[in-house]
């Protein structure tokens, strides 16, 4: 899985697509939900991607709008809201990066893309080449249970599954997020 090869690509961009058709009416609900209770449904951050070039991330907001700019993992949990909790669980916050995948900042598996500040991460990805591929929605480290307070063993993580990862990996770890293995970032 290095670069940008041809058939992760046409698989990210078709099954994105299928996706976000799909999910629409179940994305529209959400986004009304959120609108009723915070007034801004989206989040947009910048995050690390491909060759350590920014892009935005768009996700579903699921903490307070005073939530400080941190790494979730150094986030008092007293922030996520109440709807935020159920999206996180059920990862259903993900689901507008379905338009990252579809415009290529990332894929549908790959390392979960870092947030700038984070120097820890940052460092410990650029020297085992973690930045030569796409950061994704789901990947290895998530499904193994391994968030970014712990970037050595995420990084690591990270390049294992770089350095394995094929067709069929990659829609076992697809179906294993579908079916509820796994998570994101935990708060504090």
């Amino acid at each position: 899985m290095r670069g940008n090869s041809l058939i992760f690509r046409l698989f990210d961009f078709f099954f994105s697509l299928i996706l976000l058709f799909i999910t629409l009416p179940l994305t529209i609900v959400i986004f009304i939900a959120i609108y009723l209770e915070l007034g801004h449904p989206l989040f947009f951050q910048e995050r690390v991607g491909l060759n350590a070039e920014r892009f935005i991330l768009i996700k579903f907001r699921t903490m307070k709008i005073n939530t400080p700019l941190s790494p979730t993992h150094l986030i008092d949990s007293s922030y996520v809201t109440r709807l935020g909790r159920f999206l996180r669980r059920s990862k259903l916050d993900e689901l507008p990066q379905l338009w990252n995948v579809l415009k290529g900042d990332m894929s549908l598996v790959g390392p979960r893309p870092g947030l700038p500040s984070h120097k820890e991460l940052f460092i410990e990805r650029s020297n085992l080449k973690v930045f030569e591929v796409k950061p994704g929605i789901t990947g290895l480290a998530q499904l193994s249970y391994i968030d970014m307070s712990d970037p050595k063993k995420l990084a690591e993580t990270d390049a294992i599954m770089i350095r394995s990862l094929n067709l069929r990996l990659y829609i076992k770890y697809l179906f294993m997020t579908a079916l509820g293995k796994g998570f994101g970032d935990n708060t504090a």
